[in-house]
Formats: structure tokens, sequence, C-alpha cells
């Protein structure tokens, strides 16, 4: 059974019966697919790194930008920008050069779908 949820300027997609890639993540002009441990990855790693975000905030004065990373064998994750307000990036580390990105205002809807797909 395939998900797939999509907003503006992203897109997030999981199919557990596909064979190889299971995993769908996107933006406006740009899609990749992703195998099971790459979107298991990407998943838990955006998920640490907004709680990350969330924990260090009230240390941070209110203009102070952040850039926080973490990285699997599979991929490399990070956030930048201010606390309420970041984007996110990663890279592909095994098999295939692929790098994404979302701006800001579209991390809140992206990392709800996120939580929801319930790959972990």
């Amino acid at each position: 059974m395939r998900h797939v949820k999509e907003g503006d300027g992203w897109r997030l997609g999981y199919d557990p019966d596909a064979t190889v890639f299971k995993g769908l993540v996107g933006g406006d002009r740009w899609a990749v697919e992703m195998t099971q441990p790459e979107f298991q990855d990407f998943c838990r790693l955006t998920q640490q790194l907004a709680k990350t975000v969330q924990a260090i905030a009230a240390e941070l004065m209110d203009e102070e930008r952040i850039t926080c990373e973490q990285e699997t064998d599979h991929i490399w994750v990070e956030v930048e920008g201010l606390p309420a307000d970041y984007s996110l990036r990663f890279i592909l580390l095994q098999g295939r050069n692929v790098e994404g990105a979302w701006p800001n205002c579209v991390i809140p809807e992206l990392m709800q779908a996120v939580a929801s797909v319930g790959v972990l």
C-alpha cells in the first residue's frame, strides 16, 4: 500500500511493497527515491535534529543562527537557520550522488509528514 503526502514545496512517499526504492522525498522541481535504510535514516535523523533544535533554542539569543548535522552510513542531514525557522538539507552517501534541500518555509509541514509516515 503506497502512501504519498504532498504540500507546497515538498513531497514524501513510502511504499512498503516496493522492491528496492521504498521511500520518496522531493521538492518543487526534484524528487529522489530512497532505499528502506536510506528512508528510515532520513526520517529518524530529521526528527532527531528537530528535537535537538528545540532543546537548544532556549540557550540561544533571539537572532542566533544554528547549524546541526547528523549522519549514518547511508545519509547526511543538516538543519541551518534560526531555531523556529530553519532549512533542511541531505546528501545520500552510498552508491548514488544525490543531494536535496528544502527552504525554511516548508519545514513545519514536511516535519509533520515525516512524523506521520511511521517507518521507524
